[in-house]
């Protein structure tokens, strides 16, 4: 099991955001991300005609995602993206860093876009546009270097997420990250994944007897003892209780139920492990079924136990 791990929200100080404009155009920190999927959405890869006539009035920038690179890079690969929502605000997203900043655009009729980037303490830049043909922009930020704004077809700036467009495009695990302040990795050719309030499942797609799956819950109702006890409790004397360190951390109390799989019947079985969270517990179930095919039960448990290894927790 994984220690614990905390990723903070960290406040971008003007020296840092004044050096990111030198490659990107504009600084960033982290955005709450609770997106899990991922559009099929493909960046046009055409040459950038330098001449384009510009058009007084025009909007340089419509409701869409653009991937920002610097204009003389070969091949760029292109992890850092503007997201213009429409009614003149937006977000740009790092999807190699994981980071991100609101902001507000004004685009003028002299062929100049200002932008205000941040909530907190905002600065305000102006891009030049230099050309824009077939919706691809370039331009410059205020003594910075030429770049280029590229559309990405089909994505849907409310749900875009960077970090797991960039994980797409490298053949990497998504990541499932909650409202609740919880994030996972998982392959979302192995796990189908489903919300409902409060409760997140991770449904294994592969090989397998019957259902496997992790459901996730947090509950305000219960600290994790009692839900734990509440989750054992059909299962009678052959539920086993146990305290132990939280998903391998050592500094968080973990209360675990193990129930015997139906070794006569379906194979049906159920463990948890739940810790106290919020005011409440979060709750990790995984229920089951084992096939006797130790081939097959060795291939769910080790992706079950994927999942369960990457849970990472943020700002708590």
């Amino acid at each position: 099991m994984r220690r614990k791990m905390v990723k903070s929200v960290i406040s971008i100080a003007l020296v840092a955001i004044a050096g990111l404009f030198l490659v990107e155009g504009c600084g960033s920190e982290n955005v709450a991300n609770g997106n899990v999927a991922v559009s099929e959405a493909v960046v046009v890869d055409e040459a950038v005609p330098m001449s384009s006539q510009l058009n007084a009035g025009q909007d340089y920038f419509t409701k869409g995602v653009y991937a920002s690179y610097a204009a003389d890079l070969e091949n760029p690969e292109k992890t850092y993206f503007y997201v213009f929502e429409g009614d003149g605000q937006g977000r740009v997203e790092d999807g190699e860093a994981a980071t991100g900043m609101y902001f507000l655009y004004d685009q003028k009729d002299n062929g100049t876009v200002e932008f205000t980037f941040g909530n907190d303490d905002p600065i305000t830049d102006t891009l030049t546009v230099k050309s824009n043909e077939n919706g691809v922009v370039t331009g410059a930020f205020e003594d910075t270097i030429d770049l280029v704004f590229e559309p990405v077809e089909g994505a849907d700036p409310y749900t875009f997420d960077a970090v797991n467009y960039v994980r797409v495009q490298r053949g990497e695990e998504l990541i499932y990250t909650s409202a609740n302040g919880w994030s996972v990795r998982y392959d979302p050719e192995i796990f189908a994944v489903n919300e409902g309030g409060s409760v997140t499942s991770f449904v294994y797609l592969g090989e397998s007897a019957g259902t496997n799956m992790i459901t996730v819950t947090y509950t305000a109702d219960n600290n994790a003892e009692d839900a734990i006890k509440a989750l054992g409790e059909p299962y009678g004397d052959s539920a086993a209780y146990s305290e132990a360190p939280f998903l391998g951390d050592e500094s968080v109390t973990g209360y675990w139920v193990i129930t015997p799989a139906d070794t006569e019947g379906s194979g049906y079985y159920m463990n948890a492990v739940a810790r106290d969270y919020m005011e409440g517990a979060l709750v990790f179930e995984i229920t089951g079924h084992v096939s006797g095919d130790d081939g097959i039960d060795m291939t769910v448990s080790d992706y079950i136990s994927g999942i369960l290894d990457s849970v990472e927790f943020v700002n708590y």
